[in-house]
C-alpha cells in the first residue's frame, strides 16, 4: 500500500491538581485555543474541548507515528506554565498527574464532541467523580478505585 490511512481520534480527559477548581471561564476562554496550538504544533487537531472550573475534556485527531503521552507532557506542561505567566493569582495551579484516554469510532464521533461542548450542562447533574468512573466502566477499563483520584 502506497500511503498510510488512519482515523485516529480520541477522547481525554485531566483534571487539576486535587480538582481545584481553578478554571474558571475567563480562564478557559484563553486556556482552550492555547491548547489548540499545542495539539497544532504536534501535528494534531483539536476537534472540540470542554470542561468545568475543575477538569478538561479534548477531542483529537491524532497522527500514526504520534506519542499520546508525548502530547500530553507537552500540553500539561506548557499549558501549566502559560497559566503561571497570564494569571499569576493562579501560581499554584498544576494538573493532575495522570489522564485518562479512550479511542473514539467514527460512528460515536459526533456524540462525543456533542457531550464535551456541553460539559458545563452535563455537570449541573452529574460530578466529575461519577462521570469518570462511568467512562472507564464504559470503555471497559479495570481501575482501583483509590487510585482513579489523587
Amino acid at each position: 500500500m502506497p500511503g498510510t490511512y488512519s482515523h485516529l481520534v480520541f477522547h481525554i480527559v485531566f483534571s487539576t491538581k486535587g480538582r481545584e477548581p481553578h478554571i474558571s471561564l475567563e480562564v478557559a476562554d484563553r486556556l482552550y485555543p492555547f491548547i489548540g496550538g499545542i495539539v497544532r504544533h504536534e501535528r494534531g487537531v483539536l476537534l472540540a474541548i470542554g470542561g468545568v472550573e475543575d477538569h478538561i475534556h479534548l477531542l483529537i485527531s491524532w497522527r500514526p507515528d504520534g506519542d499520546i503521552s508525548g502530547l500530553m507532557r507537552n500540553i500539561k506542561s506548557r499549558s501549566s506554565a502559560w497559566i503561571h505567566e497570564t494569571f499569576p493569582a493562579l501560581r499554584h495551579f498544576s494538573w493532575q498527574e495522570g489522564y485518562s484516554v479512550f479511542g473514539v469510532s467514527s460512528s460515536m464521533q459526533a456524540t462525543v464532541d456533542r457531550y464535551i461542548r456541553n460539559q458545563a450542562e452535563h455537570h449541573k447533574t452529574v460530578d466529575f467523580r461519577s462521570e469518570l468512573i462511568e467512562l472507564l466502566k464504559r470503555h471497559g477499563i479495570e481501575y482501583k478505585p483509590e487510585y482513579v483520584f489523587d
